[in-house]
């Protein structure tokens, strides 16, 4: 009994240091390498960017919004954004306030943040059609 518990035990250890010294090195390998790098030819931006992207994923947000979010709203959209930031591979994330007009309510402003994507890559000529947009999702106007 002895003998097989000690068996184990060492098979144990021999298998972490088989993990740690040949299997992790190759995982680290791979994960250092360009094999998982999607070039898409879009750069990620960490400062807020005016470009004929970006201000077309405003638009497609505020269409997305006024039509499929809160089309029975009367709401006024202003002409340029907050924020808004290149994720690369052509998502974009858009922060701006837009001012909500209630039926019997004074008018007060909201500001979101919309998450959409192109889908056309580098192929700008489709860039006001909506079809080639994909909105991923919409926070700040969960209570309207």
């Amino acid at each position: 009994m002895k003998k097989k518990f000690l068996l184990i035990v060492i098979f144990g250890v021999a298998l972490l240091v088989f993990q740690a010294k040949v299997i992790m090195p190759i995982i680290y390998d791979i994960v250092a390498s360009d094999f998982f790098l999607e070039d898409t030819g879009d750069e990620k931006n960490d400062l807020s960017a005016t470009n004929i992207m970006t201000i077309s994923a405003f638009d497609q947000c505020n269409n997305y919004i006024a039509n499929e979010l809160l089309p029975d709203t009367t709401i006024v959209f202003p002409e340029n954004f907050v924020n808004a930031f290149g994720l690369g591979a052509f998502q974009y994330v858009i922060n701006a306030d837009l001012e909500v007009q209630p039926e019997s309510a004074p008018v007060f402003s909201k500001r979101y943040v919309c998450r959409i994507k192109y889908s056309m890559g580098k192929d700008t000529s489709g860039i006001n059609n909506s079809d080639n947009w994909s909105v991923y999702g919409i926070s700040g106007l969960d209570d309207l």
